[in-house]
């Protein structure tokens, strides 16, 4: 079990998108579209609703009429409660008590960056804030119902210390975390789910409510291909009730067909928006913290070119596979991507032509050189099918790149050049490498 469910998940991203060969982003959805989702297969939640304006937040307080509120700034993020806004604010979830103060803390949050510790150095921007009613509980618990690759299939992972960090849990406690796998045949049986409710401590009153919360979970985790279902914590509450006090869900970008309604949540405000433009153009995009661009074909072969740029003291800026059908337009837009991110300072081109046809990789880097005048540093290694045609149009093109048959040769060039660029940048000395020229 990984210490982190978050990274276990991130774990199974990447090897998926190797094994596979597909980009995974195993959608996410905001706390308050998860809540109504949990709602509507009987899982009780705080009352709440949601503001995209202060004077929302204001009136939406108003009208939920109890004495304490939460309100919650909708980012898809772990850690918004420890977070900064770059409005100066700090914490992303925070108690009120008045609509007055609602619309304050909504003015320093809506349209503001948060950062937290599972965000970039940017944050992520809010646009929209949940406000619930605030409960008081007895105890808090957690529970989770995710994929697990050593039992191949759904594992239920729950701890009686719940409203806290799980990982810190796992790694100070690890006694504290109970996991049950589950038979996908069968599902989640009452009497698992009970003995699991036992073991918890949830108290003798709400045991078959609790029960019945964990079984209405799991059918969600079911019938909408969730990749993971997260309640931190589940709650009793002190008049007797079980109640979902927060939830994430993830959900498997294989089901999008069957799953449109799901998918229709999608919030593209909160991912990079180069993978966004290459999910558009059917192109598999990964923005890393490097230097060297990568277009590649085969999600092996990427990974081989990200480990020989790294090999040779280089940083790949991004995984990026093409696949085995792209088309010249979409080696441009896969050209356009990876020259949006200002730190790149070369791109390495590595294609093995089986299905994919080196000359169609070859019009799309001039036809990408053509509209964009790239300024940086091209390295191209073509081979295999077509791969005489396409070293014809490159020599043809009169374009500045720099051809390799050898994919070390073209590593330690690429390196090699990014390094040239990024210190004539540093010391402001203008080195162009325009390849129209």
């Amino acid at each position: 079990m990984f210490r982190s469910l978050r990274a276990a998940n991130a774990f199974a991203n990447r090897t998926n998108l190797l094994t596979k060969g597909q980009q995974k982003r195993f959608l996410a959805i905001h706390e308050y579209l998860s809540v109504e989702l949990l709602n509507k297969y009987g899982i009780k939640t705080p009352k709440g609703a949601v503001a995209k304006t202060p004077q929302e937040a204001y009136e939406v307080t108003k009208k939920l009429d109890v004495e304490d509120t939460v309100i919650k700034a909708q980012v898809l993020a772990g850690g918004r409660g420890k977070g900064t806004f770059d409005s100066g604010l700090r914490g992303g979830v925070r108690p009120i008590f008045s609509p007055e103060e609602a619309k304050m803390f909504a003015e320093q949050m809506l349209g503001h960056r948060l950062v937290t510790k599972q965000t970039s150095a940017e944050g992520k921007i809010c646009n929209t804030v949940y406000i619930c009613e605030r409960k008081f509980v007895r105890r808090e618990y957690y529970l989770a119902i995710l994929e697990d690759r050593k039992t191949q299939g759904p594992v239920v992972v729950a701890s009686s210390q719940g409203g806290v960090d799980i990982e810190s849990v796992a790694a100070e406690n690890p006694d504290a975390i109970i996991t049950l796998p589950v038979n996908i045949d069968v599902g989640l049986t009452r009497e698992e789910a009970k003995a699991l409710v036992e073991k918890l401590g949830f108290s003798a009153k709400v045991t078959d409510e609790a029960v019945d919360t964990m079984i209405q979970l799991y059918q969600l985790f079911w019938d909408k291909d969730a990749t993971q279902v997260e309640i931190n914590p589940m709650a009793e509450s002190a008049d007797g009730e079980v109640l979902a006090m927060d939830a994430k869900i993830n959900f498997d970008d294989n089901a999008e067909f069957r799953q449109k309604d799901i998918f229709a949540l999608r919030d593209t405000s909160q991912e990079d928006p180069r993978e966004v433009n290459a999910s558009k153009c059917n192109l598999n995009y990964i923005g890393l913290d490097g230097q060297i661009g990568c277009l590649v074909n085969g999600a092996g072969l990427a990974m081989a070119t990200m480990d020989i740029i790294k090999l040779h003291g280089g940083e790949p800026a991004n995984f990026l596979d093409v696949g085995g059908g792209a088309t010249t337009e979409q080696v441009t837009e896969a050209m356009k991507i990876i020259t949006s991110d200002p730190q790149v300072n070369a791109i390495l081109v590595n294609i093995f032509g089986g299905i994919m046809r080196c000359d169609i990789i070859a019009q799309g880097i001039i036809q990408a050189a053509s509209q964009l005048q790239l300024a940086v540093p091209l390295v191209v290694r073509l081979q295999g099918t077509n791969e005489n045609e396409a070293k014809k149009l490159i020599a043809g093109s009169d374009l500045r790149i720099i051809t390799c048959d050898d994919l070390d040769d073209a590593a330690i060039k690429a390196v090699q050049l990014s390094q040239i660029v990024k210190l004539s940048r540093e010391a402001k000395v203008d080195v162009s490498f325009q390849l129209t020229e």
